[in-house]
Parts: structure tokens; C-alpha cells; sequence
């Protein structure tokens, strides 16, 4: 349709219009999360909290779990919904960084060691996930709840099995097994974190992990413009119409698979540099939900997610994990944090799952 004269023309009335189907698309519960936000923020230097340190904080957490939550984009798209099963890609992530770690790599070569040698499980236990997606279709999400909560619990065994032998990873005492928390100090600890670092008085940016999340987003991006990426979103708007015109719709989602379950690996190990620790056993459970819940809070659903999703979710549930204890530890000067970030965790969580097939509600 043609665009009139009057479109270009500013009007109060235009700019209402406008405005009002903003609101709209952006949905006033995520309106009613994201002004919370904005109000800890303002009540944080109020209340005797700096400012700057909060917002660090967020930011921290922001570097380390976008990647995680980027990972849910190529199944969403793909029409597999959204990926409960992220732990597998996790697993693949800590083999990779546990091997790196057992055979001394350090530095950047470290955590290029850790992704190098996590990218084969990734593909290998996407292209298993995403078989056995395809054969079991419809029931995509439950599907992959089982498979996490399966993978952990069948690698909590392992871990203690499998051959490592690097005093700082196995138990003292026994020599066998790995730790439930081992540290990257001296390893691959903070080096995207601190490459390129700004430091602006109390607050700090972690550059180097944020230009690599770009970079992430931007290839994740510039695939789905690309004639596969098409043919993918297309399977997951219309399997029926993308079969009809050639698609072969099962190796569009058993390649969406794997792409989240490769992203997933290396999500853990961004993660693992800014945090300095890799956490197993259980770990993994606790990941996958966050990951949803953020993604569903920045506007995704079911089936449809985009980049900018990935971005808002993940700061404003990040932001909130990080403020709300704080504002609220220093108005009635006890430490309740923990309830309070836990109460805020889950009541985020339960409102993004009732919100999954149709974001911007």
C-alpha cells in the first residue's frame, strides 16, 4: 500500500497512535517488569546502595548468561519450540572445559581449547536431540525436559567415573572424581571479561564478552537472512506450506537442534570465564528455565524470537535478580536476599511460562 502525503506528516494525534501500539506490542505485564526495573534502579542510590556497583552487577550477569539465552533462538524459529533440553548443550560445554582445564590449556588458548573440544559432543548430542525430535513431534517441550533432566542425571555419574586425573579438578582425598566447583584461576578465568575492560569509578564493563555476544548474535542474525535460515523459519511458520515447497522440513529442525545445542556449549563457557568457576553435577538443572523465562520476558513465544528478545529479556531478568535484593536488603536492613532473589527468580519464571504462546501478552 501506498504511503500518502499525510503519513510523513507529525501530528499529536499520529504520535498517540503510535505510541499506544508500542504499548500494545510490547504488552503491559512486560511494561509493569521492565518499570519495576527501572524503579530499583532509581531507588538503589536512595536506599544507600551505589548505583554504579548495581549496575555493574547487572551487566556482569548480563555477559554471562546471554549466550544461553541466544541458544533457545535457532529451535524457537525452527518450530521446536523452546529448548528445555539446553542442558545437553551445557554437558558438551563442561566436557569441553573440564578436558581443557585436564590437559593445562590457559589464557585464551584455554578457553579456545574448551570450545574446540566442546564442539564435538555439541554436534554429536544435537544431531541425537534433534533425531529424536523429530521423531516425537508435536510434544517438542516435554520431549526436552526429559532430555535435561536425563543428561544431567546420567552425567552426575559420569563425572565421577571418567578418567581425570588434574589435582585440581579430582577429589583430594581419593584422587578420582571431579570437584562439584573447580576454578578457572590460572586457566581461562576472565578472559573475555578483561579484554578491552572499561573502568568508569564503580562501574566496569566487561567489553570483550560483550563485543563476543555481539558477534554471536550478529552470525546468529545474518543466518536466518540466509536461504537456509529462510527455508528454517519457514518450517517453523508452516511446516505443511515449507514441505510443499521442498523444504525437507525434519533436516531444518534437526540443524536448528543442533545449532542451539552448539550455542548452548559455548553459552556454558562464557559463563564459566566471567563467573571463574565450573560448576557440575547438578548444575545444569538450574540453568535451563532462566534461559526460557528471559527470552519469553523480551517479547519471544513459542515460535517466534528474535534477537532483541534475546538482549531485553536477559538484562531486565538479570537486572531484577540483581536489584531487587538489594534495594529491598537495604530498606529493612536484614539480609534476606536469598529469599528475595529466589521469590523474584520464580515469580519471574512462572509468569514467562504462562506467557509462551504469545509473547506479547
Amino acid at each position: 500500500m501506498k504511503k500518502t502525503q499525510e503519513d510523513h506528516i507529525w501530528s499529536p494525534e499520529k504520535f498517540n497512535r503510535e505510541i499506544s501500539s508500542l504499548a500494545s506490542s510490547f504488552g503491559p505485564a512486560r511494561m509493569i517488569i521492565t518499570g519495576f526495573l527501572i524503579l530499583m534502579f532509581i531507588m538503589a542510590p536512595i536506599v544507600g546502595a551505589d548505583f554504579l556497583t548495581q549496575l555493574t552487577n547487572t551487566i556482569n550477569r548480563f555477559s554471562w548468561n546471554a549466550v544461553l539465552v541466544l541458544a533457545m533462538v535457532p529451535m524457537v524459529l525452527s518450530g521446536c519450540g523452546l529448548n528445555f533440553g539446553l542442558p545437553l548443550g551445557i554437558i558438551a560445554g563442561l566436557l569441553g572445559a573440564t578436558l581443557s582445564v585436564q590437559f593445562g590449556f590457559t589464557g585464551v588458548g584455554g578457553f579456545a581449547m574448551a570450545a574446540l573440544m566442546a564442539t564435538p559432543f555439541a554436534l554429536v548430542l544435537g544431531a541425537l536431540y534433534g533425531w529424536l525430535l523429530n521423531k516425537i513431534k508435536g510434544g517438542e517441550m516435554m520431549i526436552a525436559t526429559y532430555v535435561g533432566f536425563a543428561s544431567v542425571a546420567f552425567m552426575c555419574m559420569m563425572w565421577l567415573l571418567l578418567p581425570y586425573t588434574s589435582p585440581n579438578m579430582v577429589w583430594g582425598l581419593s584422587g578420582k572424581g571431579l570437584r562439584t566447583t573447580i576454578t578457572l584461576e590460572g586457566y581461562y578465568e576472565g578472559v573475555l571479561a578483561n579484554l578491552w575492560q572499561i573502568k568508569l569509578g564503580n562501574l566496569v564493563i566487561p567489553t570483550g564478552t560483550l563485543l563476543f555476544i555481539a558477534l554471536l548474535c550478529f552470525g546468529v542474525w545474518a543466518f536466518f537472512h540466509t536461504k537456509t535460515g529462510t527455508a528454517m523459519t519457514a518450517v517453523g511458520s508452516n511446516p505443511v506450506f515449507a514441505k510443499a515447497a521442498g523444504i525437507h522440513v525434519d533436516k531444518m529442525r534437526l540443524l536448528s537442534v543442533v545449532m542451539s545445542t552448539w550455542l548452548g556449549a559455548i553459552g556454558i563457557l562464557v559463563y564459566q570465564q566471567g563467573f571463574g568457576f565450573i560448576q557440575l553435577y547438578n548444575a545444569p538443572f538450574y540453568m535451563a528455565l532462566p534461559s526460557v523465562a528471559a527470552l519469553l520476558i523480551g517479547g519471544a513465544s513459542a515460535n517466534k524470537a528474535s534477537i532483541f528478545n534475546v538482549v531485553l529479556g536477559t538484562f531486565v531478568f538479570q537486572g531484577l535478580t540483581t536489584m531487587t535484593p538489594t534495594v529491598i536488603n537495604s530498606i529493612i536492613h536484614a539480609d534476606i536476599s536469598e529469599i528475595v532473589r529466589i521469590i523474584v527468580t520464580q515469580g519471574m519464571i512462572l509468569y514467562a511460562l504462562t506467557r509462551k504462546s504469545g509473547g506479547s501478552k
